[in-house]
């Protein structure tokens, strides 16, 4: 027993210094492989979140206000007062009941509502100021950061507030980006940032009790 002990200890020995006597002194270098200041950062986007050829682009609105309501108008309706969705979401920027309530439209028919474009334009700047003040802290501390590969600005938290809601995008912001939001139709906060961000939205006063009718 004792002899195959030695016989083994032998034998593991001799095959540790043959493997030895391949082994390089020379380090390989890999500091060509280095990924140091490469973007690396990616996300798939789902089918809802490709752009396509009548992506809205007005060059003469540019980043000013009107260039953001008109782009995200086109996003969410093609700019049309008159639509309404499969989940009955309406008009030019998709209003649904509750959230019409909350800046006062209350009592009126669909169809009234749809053929109102001025109030459509009221509700949609009274539903941005609202959401501006119930934001105005995060907008103060987020602007300038990047989040999930996203410059961060206020536009882009305000279309985005439109498309979650203000406490869907605060439980965004807050969580470093990890407490997400898609809609019905698979469109996230963060995809609304980074579509609609850099507008110049200082148009909008923050006001907690914005109203399109008083």
């Amino acid at each position: 027993m004792i002899n195959k002990i030695v016989g083994l200890s032998i034998l593991l020995t001799t095959g540790g210094i043959f493997l030895l006597s391949f082994t390089t002194k020379e380090k390989t270098d890999f500091s060509s492989y280095s990924t140091a200041g490469l973007d690396l950062y990616y996300i798939a986007p789902n089918f809802n979140e490709i752009e396509d050829e009548n992506t809205f682009t007005a060059p003469n609105l540019g980043k000013s206000y009107l260039g953001f309501k008109e782009a995200l108008a086109f996003k969410e309706s093609r700019g049309d007062y008159g639509v309404v969705n499969q989940f009955g979401y309406m008009g030019k920027y998709q209003f649904g009941r509750g959230t019409l309530a909350l800046i006062g439209v209350k009592n009126m028919s669909r169809e009234d509502f749809l053929k109102d474009s001025a109030l459509q334009e009221k509700a949609f700047y009274a539903y941005l100021s609202r959401n501006k003040w119930v934001l105005r802290r995060d907008i103060k501390w987020f602007v300038g950061r990047t989040m999930n590969g996203v410059k961060v600005t206020e536009s882009g938290i305000l279309a985005a507030a439109h498309l979650a809601g203000p406490n869907a995008v605060k439980r965004y912001l807050r969580s470093g980006g990890v407490e997400g939001f898609a809609d019905a139709f698979g469109t996230t906060i963060r995809y609304y940032m980074k579509r609609f961000g850099g507008y110049d939205t200082s148009y909008v006063v923050p006001n907690r009790k914005a109203k399109a009718i008083l």
